[in-house]
């Protein structure tokens, strides 16, 4: 049995993190889709926006990038990290202010990006392709200390770049007894079930903000509902969610009120991502 537990703390995230994290598999969020993911001795890193990168590119927009919530620790905080994996090029999710500071700082670490993004992946990390994993939907690989399987993600369309390979990617996290998958930014799509299932996750970490056409008008790609991201995880016999990609941007949210209200009715085990909290997932 596979169970997903919250432990809350009261000390900085990064004062956590300095203490060794032992075995086992837990989580940290850092808001957006980002996640630390510490796993029997490894420290993994998904899609870290710690930066305010964005707010400055898009000041005196009609869409300000103003942070909600301030990151919960700077990037030198992160400690040593093993592996950095990006889903995608856009900035909340391939951030070159956060990706370089942790390239600078440690000089062994490498950086799992979509090929279709490698350009530009090497210009924000400012590091040589030595140092980037470049991976399409369809790949699999043993990395640090677990197996990763890619697919691929619709941001609100599959799209490939001028060589086939896709600018949006998912990822399954294998730990053997543990599997968890991140799915990108993503809405449905067409062999999606049968992607996710082939996995066989315990865990999905799944964007819940959703979209609409007026923000598609504007440039800006949505994502699953909530009610989408839940029943996605009961047709792919997933058992417990973690959701995120809220409260960042007051014009792309959605009120973590409506998350807590869906989790008595949802079909499978639903948490929100918060801060100062340790989510663990223990499997026997």
């Amino acid at each position: 049995m596979v169970t997903l537990t919250q432990i809350p703390f009261d000390e900085p995230l990064g004062r956590k993190l300095a203490r060794s994290a032992g075995p086992g598999l837990s989580f940290y969020w850092l808001g957006q889709a980002g996640f630390i993911i510490d796993a029997n001795g490894k420290r993994i890193v998904i899609d870290p926006y710690l930066s305010d990168s964005l707010a400055v590119k898009y000041r005196n927009t009609a869409y300000s990038h103003s942070r909600m919530m301030q990151p919960p620790l700077d990037a030198e905080e992160l400690g040593p990290v093993d592996l950095v994996l990006c889903t995608h090029h856009h900035t909340d999710h391939m951030d070159g202010e956060t990706l370089h500071r942790l390239a600078a700082r440690l000089p062994e670490l490498r950086f799992v990006v979509p090929a279709a993004s490698r350009e530009l992946a090497a210009q924000r990390i400012g590091t040589g392709s030595n140092r980037l994993i470049e991976v399409d939907a369809g790949d699999r690989m043993p990395l640090a200390g677990f197996g990763l399987q890619v697919m691929r993600a619709a941001h609100e369309t599959l799209e490939r770049d001028e060589n086939g390979y896709h600018r949006f990617l998912g990822y399954g996290l294998d730990f053997g007894a543990l599997r968890l998958f991140h799915s990108g930014d993503t809405i449905p799509f067409e062999g999606q079930d049968d992607e996710i299932l082939a996995f066989g996750p315990h865990l999905a970490l799944l964007p819940v903000n959703g979209r609409s056409a007026a923000l598609k008008a504007a440039g800006f790609a949505g994502n699953l509902t909530l009610a989408e991201a839940t029943a996605l995880c009961r047709r792919c016999s997933i058992p417990n969610m973690i959701a995120h990609h809220y409260g960042m941007f007051a014009f792309n949210t959605i009120a973590a009120e409506a998350i807590e209200n869906a989790r008595p009715a949802a079909p499978i085990d639903l948490i929100r991502a918060c801060y100062n909290t340790e989510f663990r997932l223990d499997g026997s």
